[in-house]
């Protein structure tokens, strides 16, 4: 027979989904008013090791959550079937036997999203946002997806991303357009955009993501999340490839506490085999035991400016000031300083590796189907960059990422005078749905296109961990980030400072009116 607190707790978790049906209300996960706050996925894992919700109920509520929404258009793959079995055979288990169960695996049962991009799970579909890729049946798990499963998520489906990640929105020819949460009429930006939806709306309190110019930090900015791009080489990309776009591109994830990034990186960092760039850690023990620690007073170079003398929109500066007067407050050192960049040789390389990554990633389906691809398969501004792609040379290939590292360097330098940096996440707020498709003429692309990561893909191309954290809400609604970039391998400060403000500038309790959203 179930204990009183075991019929409260699940009645607080079921209880959530109706909230979301009827009105905006995120998971109501958790019993005291602290971890009500949190509301994140290890509050989740917590409840399913008490037995206080079954695997089973917890996927039955975000599957629920998810189908309440249908006009996020967040979660694009649905492999609920697959899910739902496994969800049954541990729902099944003997307290003993979960009680095993949840100690090998700390997120056993908790229900989880993987972006639409360069990760397979073995019998699912992986499409890339990309029509050529629709029905692309993955015959192995990625190795970051075995280390979901090891970690005991049970993966329900896949979240939308523009087509190979290639535009700062989250909209596609093949599942349309993915509308921000807090503001239908605006992006949730990109490439990560279904991730920060499902985490935003309350579907999930964390989601993977991915980020090769800025698409986990962007996102998070756009839907007032905490979002970490991890270190070159801290979390795996094969087995099939090393690196992601010549190790511009990191998986990590979108999360609603800083507790829950943490920890999912503890669960799955480090080399597989085949890894050449591992980088040091910066704490002792976990990433999670370090949230409780805080850093040592921190001296962070504010830019007062980017690289292509973008104006910044007000409300991306307000963002910035928001988080000057935050980490004052903590007492943190404030310094207005920027380092000199061969600006043109640094970002000429971006566009020759993704696009030749891109191609790759063709070219390998082209071999499984036995045709080449047509145009009419690849949105317009891909298929540019896939013919430009062509003629790139290996002198070009080899002088991008010489580039990206005499970048490395130069920041590597500059962060011996300072902990950390401080910058807009983009120059300006979430666009409008439709500003940054990938189906449009190349040079209105590029105008809206330039905007969207002129800090933000700099620290892709030099390896650095970056993170973006909820500061500044606009007059329409919407959340704008501040971003904070750290030297090669410390992860552990930028999550110290997050923790901090994250207790001093709250933004958990904040969720969108959802109910445009419902069927």
């Amino acid at each position: 027979m179930e204990s009183v607190n075991q019929n409260i707790g699940r009645r607080s978790f079921i209880q959530g989904t109706t909230a979301v049906m009827s009105s905006a209300a995120v998971p109501a996960m958790a019993k005291d008013k602290k971890e009500s706050q949190m509301l994140d996925g290890y509050a989740w894992a917590e409840q399913i090791r008490r037995g206080d919700v079954t695997p089973l109920e917890a996927l039955d509520v975000a599957i629920a959550r998810t189908e309440a929404l249908p006009k996020l258009n967040a979660v694009v793959i649905k492999d609920y079937a697959l899910a739902r079995d496994l969800a049954k055979q541990m729902s099944a288990l003997s307290a003993a036997d979960r009680a095993a169960a949840t100690a090998k695996a700390p997120m056993w049962g908790v229900p989880f999203l993987v972006k639409d991009l360069n990760q397979y799970m073995k019998g699912t579909v992986t499409t890339n946002g990309c029509r050529f890729f629709k029905g692309a049946v993955a015959e192995y798990d990625s190795t970051l997806v075995a280390r979901y499963k090891a970690a005991g998520l049970n993966i329900f489906g896949k979240t939308a991303s523009p087509e190979f990640g290639q535009t700062p929105t989250t909209e596609s020819l093949l599942y349309g357009k993915s509308p921000n949460p807090w503001n239908a009429a605006h992006t949730t930006g990109g490439s990560s955009g279904g991730a920060a939806s499902v985490v935003a709306a309350g579907i999930l309190p964390v989601a993977h993501a991915s980020d090769g110019g800025g698409s986990i930090r962007i996102p998070a900015s756009h839907c007032g999340l905490f979002g970490l791009k991890p270190s070159r080489g801290r979390l795996p990309a094969g087995p099939a490839n090393m690196e992601g776009w010549m190790g511009l591109s990191m998986n990590h994830a979108i999360s609603r506490s800083v507790r829950d990034s943490a920890h999912l990186l503890d669960l799955t960092q480090g080399r597989e085999p085949g890894s050449r760039t591992v980088p040091p850690r910066d704490v002792d023990g976990t990433y999670l035991e370090a949230l409780n620690q805080g850093p040592r007073k921190l001296k962070i170079a504010v830019w007062p400016k980017n690289y292509f003398g973008i104006p910044v929109h007000a409300d991306c500066q307000a963002a910035v000031d928001k988080a000057i007067k935050a980490c004052l407050a903590l007492g943190h050192e404030i310094v207005e300083d920027m380092p000199q960049l061969p600006v043109a040789d640094v970002f000429s390389g971006l566009g020759i590796v993704t696009s030749v990554g891109m191609m790759a990633t063709i070219r390998a389906r082209e071999k499984v189907l036995g045709r080449a691809v047509r145009q009419d398969e690849v949105e317009q501004m891909d298929w540019l960059y896939l013919e430009k792609a062509k003629a790139y040379t290996a002198e070009q290939m080899l002088m991008a990422r010489t580039h990206f590292d005499t970048a490395g360097q130069i920041l590597d330098r500059f962060f011996l005078k300072y902990d950390l940096v401080l910058t807009p996440v983009m120059a300006v707020p979430p666009p409008l749905l439709g500003v940054l498709t990938l189906d449009q003429p190349y040079d209105s692309f590029a105008r809206e296109a330039v905007k969207a990561s002129p800090y933000t893909a700099l620290f892709n191309m030099t390896g650095q961990p970056a993170m973006s954290v909820p500061m500044h809400w606009t007059k329409d609604n919407l959340p704008v980030g501040a971003h904070f970039a750290a030297p090669f391998g410390r992860e552990g400060r930028l999550f110290g400072l997050a923790a901090q403000l994250e207790q001093t500038v709250p933004w958990a309790d904040r969720t969108p009116d959802l109910s445009v959203f419902k069927a």
